[in-house]
């Protein structure tokens, strides 16, 4: 599944996306707020989507990337399982991406394949978000269901890329959870393999 994402969104290309989809953005906020990253890995701090408040402001704000575990045994949880469950109660959230990675193949270094969302300058995945705890800072999962038939060739798993129409229902959740987590339609996704499997 994904532990490993690329944040190359143009800030313009940001805020037509939000305008076209009548969600504000805080007036304080600007470019600095979507900094360039090749490959967000697990650990890393990323920038995320969420709603400030019941005012349809929509805040880029920065946090790590995986829920730490509550016990001593474990890595990190970065992606999260969606099917049957309800998330009225939770910290709901919009993981920013220009593309997300794949492997496949059994010897190291293994094929990497982008995937990008057709007709879109950037995707949003469906993610959750916890709150600063002690000396740990905010954090952020990513959601993922069955794959499509997209990533089913890559992976027995897929994050939840939400389409942008999409993105407002999922902050506020004025749609049940199992019309928006769903995989895209056949088509949705370009791949492209930017490394090919060792030989």
């Amino acid at each position: 599944m994904c532990n490993d994402y690329e944040q190359h969104i143009l800030w313009a290309e940001y805020c037509r996306m939000l305008e076209s989809l009548a969600l504000e953005i805080p007036t304080h906020q600007t470019e600095l707020d979507l900094p360039r990253v090749d490959d967000i890995h697990i650990n890393d701090p990323a920038p995320i989507m969420r709603a400030a408040g019941d005012t349809g402001v929509v805040e880029l704000t920065s946090m790590t990337f995986g829920f730490p575990l509550a016990g001593p045994k474990g890595g990190p949880v970065f992606n999260f399982r969606s099917e049957g469950r309800q998330f009225a109660g939770s910290k709901r959230c919009l993981v920013t991406a220009s593309a997300f990675f794949e492997f496949t193949g059994t010897k190291y270094p293994k094929a990497k394949h982008r995937f990008t969302l057709n007709g879109s300058p950037f995707m949003a995945i469906a993610g959750l978000w916890r709150e600063a705890a002690g000396n740990k800072p905010p954090t952020f999962t990513m959601l993922t269901t069955e794959p499509g038939p997209d990533i089913a060739p890559y992976h027995s798993r897929q994050v939840v890329v939400l389409r942008p129409g999409d993105w407002a229902a999922w902050l506020s959740l004025t749609k049940p959870e199992a019309e928006l987590l769903q995989p895209l339609p056949a088509g949705s996704l370009r791949v492209e393999t930017v490394r090919p499997e060792s030989s």
